[in-house]
C-alpha cells in the first residue's frame, strides 16, 4: 500500500499508474476521517470488487464540527488504520494536511445542496452539511475519481454528497454501501469507541427500535401512528436520550405522516452519555 500525503505525490502517483496501464484505470475513492472499524474495511473491499485501483484518505475535517470539543475528542488512530486498509487491499491511502485541503489562495466553490443540507443532522447541526461539501468537493477534485464510495449509516450525507458529485466538472458514480452492524445490532461507527460497555448495551436499542418499526409498519395505518408508539419505546430506555426519530422521503427526506407507503426510511440521532450516534433503516 502506497501512503501519501501531499496531492502532488496522489498525482503523480496515479498518473504513473495510469500510464503502466494497458486501458484507462477506474479509480475507486473511499474518504473517511480515520478511527476504521470493519464498516470501513467493507468500503474497501467494495471498491476493490468494481474499480481498478482504490485511494482511501483519512482526514479529520474540521469545518464539519459545529463543538470544538467534539473535534478535539473525535478518535484518531492512524497506526491501526493504515494496518486495516493494508489488510483490506487499499492500494494508496491519502493522509493529507489542513493546508493541502484549504490551501490560503483557494476560494471555496458555492455547491447547491437543495435543501437537503437544513433539516434532521442539518436543523440539528447547522453548517455541518457545508462543511462536508466543501470537504468532497475538494477531495473529488484533489483524487478525480470514477467512483466514490460511502456507507449509508450516514444517510443523509449520502444525499448531500450526491448533490456534491452532480455539480462536479467531471462525471463520478457515488456508490452507496450497506451499514455495517456489531453482533447487539449497533451500527458500526467511528463515535462506538468513546462508549462504554454499559453504554453500548443502552446504544443497541436504538437498532432494536428500527427494526421494530420496520417488522411491524404494516399493523399501522399511518406512519405518524408508528413513530409516535417508536418514540414512546425511545422514552422507556434510561440513558438513552433522542434528538429526532424521523420517518422521511428517501430522495427528499421530507417527513412521511399518513399512509403507510414505499420509498420510506428512518433516520434517528440519540445521545447515550456524551456521545451522539446516527443510526437509519430502508423500511422498503
Amino acid at each position: 500500500m502506497e501512503i501519501v500525503v501531499t496531492n502532488l505525490e496522489l498525482s503523480n502517483y496515479l498518473i504513473k499508474k495510469q500510464r503502466e496501464a494497458k486501458n484507462d484505470l477506474i479509480i475507486g475513492f473511499v474518504p473517511t476521517m480515520g478511527a476504521l472499524h470493519t464498516g470501513h474495511a467493507s468500503l474497501i473491499h467494495r471498491a476493490k470488487d468494481t474499480t481498478d485501483i482504490v485511494v482511501c484518505s483519512v482526514f479529520v475535517n474540521p469545518t464539519q464540527f459545529n463543538d470544538p470539543k467534539d473535534l478535539e475528542k473525535y478518535p484518531r488512530t492512524p497506526d491501526l488504520d493504515k494496518e486495516l486498509l493494508k489488510a483490506s487491499g487499499c492500494d494508496v491511502l491519502f493522509m493529507p494536511s489542513i493546508e493541502e485541503i484549504y490551501p490560503t489562495h483557494r476560494e471555496s466553490p458555492t455547491i447547491d445542496l437543495g435543501g437537503v443540507d437544513k433539516v434532521l443532522e442539518g436543523a440539528y447541526r447547522p453548517g455541518h452539511f457545508n462543511g462536508v461539501a466543501q470537504v468532497v468537493y475538494r477531495l473529488f477534485e484533489i483524487v478525480k475519481p470514477n467512483k466514490a464510495f460511502f456507507g449509508i449509516k450516514d444517510y443523509q450525507q449520502v444525499m448531500v454528497v450526491k448533490k456534491v458529485a452532480d455539480q462536479m466538472p467531471f462525471p463520478i458514480a457515488i456508490i452507496p454501501c450497506p451499514i455495517v452492524r456489531e453482533d447487539n445490532g449497533l451500527a458500526m461507527s467511528s463515535r462506538n469507541m468513546r462508549l462504554s460497555s454499559e453504554e453500548k448495551e443502552i446504544a443497541m436499542h436504538i437498532s432494536r427500535i428500527l427494526f421494530y418499526a420496520k417488522a411491524n409498519k404494516h399493523n399501522f395505518n399511518k406512519y405518524s401512528e408508528l413513530r409516535l408508539i417508536c418514540l414512546k419505546m425511545f422514552v422507556e430506555i434510561e440513558g438513552l436520550k433522542l434528538d429526532y426519530f424521523e420517518i422521511v422521503d428517501q430522495i427528499s427526506l421530507i417527513p412521511i405522516e399518513n399512509e403507510i407507503k414505499t420509498n420510506a426510511v428512518i433516520l434517528c440521532a440519540a445521545f447515550v452519555g456524551s456521545v451522539r450516534l446516527i443510526d437509519n433503516l430502508i423500511l422498503d
